[in-house]
Order: C-alpha cells, then sequence, then structure tokens
C-alpha cells in the first residue's frame, strides 16, 4: 500500500470540513472592523477610525493547562473555551484595554469533528463575553503526539486602548483601597494540585457538593469569569476620580504572585480574608488535602479573580457599580507604605 498523509493519521479533508464549520460560529462574534476572518491564511482587523488619538495595542496568550484532563473525563467540552479566551482577555484588561480579537489552536492526535465543534463553540461564547471577535486560529492533527481523545488549547488575544488612559499603577499610593471582584471558582490555576487532592483521595468527579449544589466535577468545570464588561463600563462610567489605578488578573501563583504586578515600589497590600466570601471548594480542597493556608493563597485564587486598586473616596462608588452589575465585589484590604527599597509584595492576614 503506498502510503499517504491519511495512512500516517493526518485527514485534510475532515481540517477543511471543520474550518466550514467554524464559520457560521464565528460571524457571530463579528464586529467593526473585521476585513477577513476564519479561512484565510491571516484575520485582517482595521483599528477604529477616530476614535484614539495615539493608540496602543495590548497582547496576551495563555492556555487552559491540566482542568483540559476534567473536560476529557467528564466528556463536557463546551466550557473550556470559554476559558481559553478568559485567560488571555482578562490580562490585557489590566492595562485598560478593549479586547478587538482573539485567535485560537486546537491540537489534537486526531481531529474528532463532534468534539472540536464544542471547544470552539466555548471559545465563540468567550469571544461574546469579551466582546471581541473570533479572527482565526490553527487546527493540527498531530498523531502519535498526543493521546488518543486528548487534545491542547492556546489562544492570542489583541485589545486597544489610548495611550493617556492606560492604567499601570504609577499612581498607587498608601491609603488607597484594593476591591476583589469575586471568581466563579478555581478559573483555570491550580489544576494539578487539585486532580493530585481528588486522585489521592479516591474522589468521583461524580460527588455531590450539598454546599454548592452540584457535583465536584461541575464545580472543577465551572468557566473562568470574564470581566471585560463590567471594568470596562466602570472605567467609561466613572468619574476620573473613581477610575482604577491598577488592577490584577489572579492567576497562578494567586494574590501574593499576582496583585504586586501592578504596584509601585515602596508599597505593600495587606488583604483580610474575612472581608470577602470564597466559594466552598476551595475550604473542601484544603480539607481533603490536608493543604496549608499559605499553600493554598500561593496556588489558587481562594475566591477573587480579579483585583482593583482605587481611590478610597471612591470606595462606595465603586462597589455600588459592580453591585449594580449583578457582580459580587467586597473592599477586600489597603495600600500600606513599604521600604522604598522594597519590591511591592501582597499579604492576607486572617
Amino acid at each position: 500500500m503506498n502510503s499517504t498523509y491519511q495512512n500516517a493519521g493526518v485527514n485534510i479533508a475532515t481540517q477543511d470540513e471543520f474550518v466550514e464549520l467554524i464559520k457560521p460560529l464565528a460571524a457571530k462574534t463579528k464586529k467593526p472592523g473585521l476585513l477577513a476572518g476564519v479561512g484565510g491564511f491571516g484575520g485582517l482587523f482595521e483599528l477604529p477610525k477616530g476614535l484614539y488619538q495615539n493608540p496602543v495595542l495590548v497582547s496576551g496568550t495563555d492556555g487552559v493547562g491540566t482542568k483540559l484532563k476534567l473536560a476529557f473525563a467528564m466528556q463536557r467540552h463546551e466550557t473550556v473555551g470559554i476559558d481559553l479566551v478568559a485567560m488571555s482577555a482578562n490580562d490585557l484588561l489590566t492595562s485598560g484595554a478593549r479586547p478587538l480579537f482573539f485567535l485560537d489552536y486546537f491540537a489534537t492526535s486526531r481531529l474528532e469533528l463532534s468534539v472540536a465543534k464544542r471547544v470552539i463553540s466555548g471559545i465563540v461564547e468567550g469571544c461574546l463575553q469579551a466582546d471581541c471577535c473570533l479572527l482565526g486560529g490553527e487546527t493540527a492533527e498531530l498523531p502519535g503526539f498526543y493521546s488518543p481523545g486528548d487534545y491542547e488549547l492556546a489562544g492570542f488575544c489583541v485589545g486597544i486602548v489610548e495611550k493617556s488612559e492606560m492604567v499601570d499603577g504609577r499612581h498607587i499610593q498608601p491609603g488607597d483601597a484594593i476591591v476583589g471582584l469575586a471568581s466563579s471558582g478555581l478559573h483555570s490555576n491550580g489544576y494539578a494540585l487539585a486532580r493530585k487532592i481528588i486522585q489521592d483521595e479516591g474522589l468521583p468527579l461524580e460527588l455531590h457538593l450539598p454546599e454548592l449544589g452540584k457535583t465536584l466535577g461541575e464545580a472543577l468545570l465551572e468557566p473562568t469569569k470574564i470581566y471585560v464588561k463590567e471594568i470596562l463600563a466602570l472605567i467609561e462610567h466613572a468619574q476620573s476620580h473613581a477610575k482604577p489605578k491598577g488592577m490584577a488578573h489572579i492567576t497562578g501563583g494567586g494574590i501574593p504572585g499576582n496583585l504586586p504586578r501592578c504596584l509601585p515600589a515602596g508599597t505593600k497590600a495587606v488583604l483580610y480574608e474575612k472581608n470577602w466570601q470564597p466559594s466552598p471548594l476551595f475550604g473542601l480542597l484544603a480539607q481533603w488535602g490536608k493543604v496549608l493556608r499559605e499553600e493554598m493563597y500561593n496556588t489558587f485564587n481562594m475566591g477573587l479573580g480579579y483585583c482593583l486598586v482605587i481611590n478610597p473616596q471612591a470606595l462606595s462608588f465603586v462597589l455600588n457599580f459592580f453591585k449594580e452589575q449583578g457582580l459580587l465585589a467586597w473592599h477586600v484590604g489597603n495600600i500600606e507604605a513599604d521600604a522604598a527599597s522594597s519590591p511591592p509584595t501582597a499579604q492576607v492576614l486572617q
């Protein structure tokens, strides 16, 4: 028998069929500026005319991580695409940038159209939540590289912000307030530890958790909250004194590893865990795995998916604004002075 690409495990016809399946899904995310999207060699997007005097492009890239293992185990592929968009869109949002477009990379051992379409539908939903366009992507069949049924996801998002309106933390000072926004769960970080705890304790994903009103698997697959619309609405509607001075997306490394990234030298963030209400899932994982408090905070978001540093005089306005948006928000701590030579830090006190 003659050797062919298909015999080697790559089916070009299936990939072409998949592209045709994606096109109507991607069309749902169409927005002004889109010139050419899915199907070409490169997506084309025109920058908004007349809206920016000195536009700055902001980009971010990320994946979903081992949360995908849970999607494989549960055969639930509709939500990990939301996670994929969230991880990049929330990152570039910290600069005050408005997402413009998103591209994905989907790699698998053998392309299964039904699974791939469900994954892409989640990416489309994430783009709708982030108000960005699915501009294109890449699908790769890599036989012998991934185990049968497994796939990998990566994504890339580009946003835009007026240079004079960038949020960069330079004006943060002692006395400023820290507002924390509720996470929807673990988001897409810490799953290596979470999965080890579940495996070591022999916990089934079908285990019903009365504290959450859902199964363990459902709680772990809860998609990452995308904060784009609420944050941009605050920036657009708030008076200058109420606009965020700095913002942080709480991802890998937790609060101590991410909040300092938006702080200037000579400052530290001090948070009090009594000031917010994390999902019971964090407490359950700590209990099951006998995980120390410090390890929990260095691994998981612990109920805060996003933090803002604001003028304390704007605290009531900001908290009420998010309440009207239907988003749980708390005054979780404050900025304090630290030695000028010390790098910024964040600590969570009991």
